[in-house]
């Protein structure tokens, strides 16, 4: 089966699964200009918490599925991994020569090609902060997915963040660096405000201080280029105060235990890809 390129200028997206993910990629595609609203449509469907308003930012929600496939060009599927294959399979009729685009942690291209009844398919697993332009996401390209398709999504995508290409066997890893690293941070800043707190610092001067520390460290790291154990060394004076803080911390084992992280949420993402 040949495909033809999309037209970049033209094209309609479709989600389907209307959960935070979703949220978070339509939001960032409308706010980065990329898109208009009136472009990107979905069909809400039951999902744990309060409904999300898509329309509160101008993607236009229709009836059902189905109606996303037969208006889109570009076709997401943000669905949790457990259900991926029905609603695919379901689906297939309406999915011609679509780009199809799975963000489900875990699923394979192959199974999704399989069930899709056709190879135009981009694997891309994406993490919340595209809801403000700040994604790290990572795509493998299936068999079918021409190089403009590539080039589509990569745009795509790097509107709400960055975006790497990689081969798909190194895909469980990223899902536990990137798919997960965003909760591990957050825990984070909330420890370090915890930390201001009882030092005596006010809540809320210790969550914004925490908050832009962190944003400020990664920010020398992708602006600078320099290695993060070099900047770390440039700021620890003989005997100062950074140093005595960094000694908790190696006691603590820190490095360990955000690498264990990592390991384990890559070996539930293989866990849930071997079902």
């Amino acid at each position: 089966m040949e495909f033809l390129p999309i037209s970049l200028d033209a094209y309609r997206l479709g989600f389907i699964g209307a959960g935070k993910m979703a949220e978070s990629l339509a939001r960032g595609i409308v706010q980065s200009g990329l898109l208009p609203p009136s472009r990107i449509s979905t069909a809400l469907y039951p999902t744990p918490g309060p409904p999300i308003d898509f329309e509160s930012f101008g993607v236009r929600v229709l009836p059902k599925n189905e109606n996303v496939v037969e208006e889109s060009d570009v076709v997401i599927f943000s669905v949790k991994p457990q259900i991926v294959k029905n609603v695919v399979l379901k689906l297939r009729p309406l999915l011609g020569k679509k780009l199809l685009v799975s963000i489900a942690a875990g699923i394979k291209l192959k199974d999704l090609q399989d069930w899709a009844g056709h190879s135009r398919f981009i694997r891309v697993m994406p993490n919340t902060p595209a809801a403000v332009g700040e994604a790290a996401s990572v795509m493998s390209l299936g068999e079918g997915a021409i190089k403009e398709d590539g080039q589509l999504i990569a745009k795509l995508f790097g509107s709400v963040g960055k975006i790497w290409e990689a081969e798909e066997k190194l895909f469980d890893a990223i899902t536990g660096l990137s798919g997960s690293g965003p909760a591990y941070i957050f825990l984070a800043i909330e420890a370090l405000a915890d930390g201001g707190v009882a030092a005596g610092l006010p809540r809320e001067l210790a969550l914004g201080l925490a908050s832009q520390t962190v944003l400020g460290a990664a920010t020398m790291i992708t602006k600078t280029g320099k290695h993060p154990g070099q900047l770390k060394d440039d700021v620890t004076s003989p005997g100062g105060t950074t140093i005595a803080g960094i000694h908790e911390l190696e006691k603590g084992r820190l490095r360990g235990i955000f690498m264990n992280a990592v390991v384990a949420a890559a070996k539930r993402s293989q866990e849930l890809s071997e079902k």
